[in-house]
């Protein structure tokens, strides 16, 4: 007869090996979604960005002074992302994926305005940068093993701080608190970036026993639209230091 501790030590290597199988898939299917999303941001961003017609209807291309529309478009990706955490439960998972792509593209509408500012060869190499510096902290995030989810409250509280004080600076223009929001947004996006990663992997292994694929597959787009934010972040405000402008 075999041994009981044998067999199941046995079944619970399958079920690890199982669960670290399951991990590799979310995390691609987080990265994809979130690549994808980027992709649509992009594309979205250039081609108004780059269209004086387009461009014109959001902002006046002489002085850069934003239209109504184009205070309607900087501020539409915020009303969705709140919209998006309070219908995420009541979407399916095809539904999530495709309000997260009209959310990239309502991002990629608002950041338009920075082939207005910005050289496009800078913009490229910022993204460049930012990506490098992503997957840096992300592959960190995912591989340590120091527990980081301390680090949430105090990088929340630091967001809340830098949205309030941009949407102040937007009427004070003052290249002081612009400087100063822009340091501080690098370092809170950077740490996000890596909190976020390990968040993502922590909920799916605290979940994966119950191996539903309907949450699944959720997760994995909110997972995405985190790391997409951070990206997108990172990227606006490392542009504000290596951007070169027109």
């Amino acid at each position: 007869m075999a041994d009981f501790n044998t067999i199941r030590a046995g079944q619970a290597g399958v079920r690890t090996a199982q669960i670290d199988e399951g991990l590799r898939a979310h995390m691609n299917k987080v990265y994809g979604t979130m690549s994808v999303g980027l992709l649509v941001t992009a594309l979205v961003a250039w081609a108004v960005g780059t269209s004086p017609a387009l461009i014109s209807i959001f902002r006046d291309v002489q002085t850069g002074q934003m239209t109504i529309l184009g205070w309607v478009a900087m501020f539409l990706p915020l009303g969705m992302v709140f919209a998006f955490g309070a219908a995420i439960n009541r979407l399916s998972a095809a539904g999530a994926q495709l309000f997260f792509y009209a959310f990239a593209a309502a991002m990629g509408l608002s950041i338009s305005w920075i082939f207005l500012a910005f050289t496009g060869y800078s913009i490229a190499q910022t993204f460049v940068v930012t990506s490098i510096a992503f997957a840096s902290l992300s592959l960190w995030g995912y591989t340590t093993k120091k527990d980081i989810s301390g680090w949430g409250s105090f990088l929340i509280m630091g967001v809340v701080g830098i949205l309030v004080a941009s949407i102040i600076n937007i009427f004070l223009g003052s290249p002081a608190i612009a400087f100063a929001v822009s340091v501080l947004g690098v370092l809170i996006f950077a740490g996000l970036t890596a909190y976020d990663t390990q968040k993502i992997k922590v909920d799916y292994l605290q979940h994966a026993h119950a191996m539903d694929s309907e949450w699944l597959q959720k997760s994995a787009i909110m997972g995405a639209l985190n790391l997409y934010m951070d990206f997108i972040n990172l990227f606006m405000f490392l542009l504000q230091f290596l951007g070169n402008r027109e």
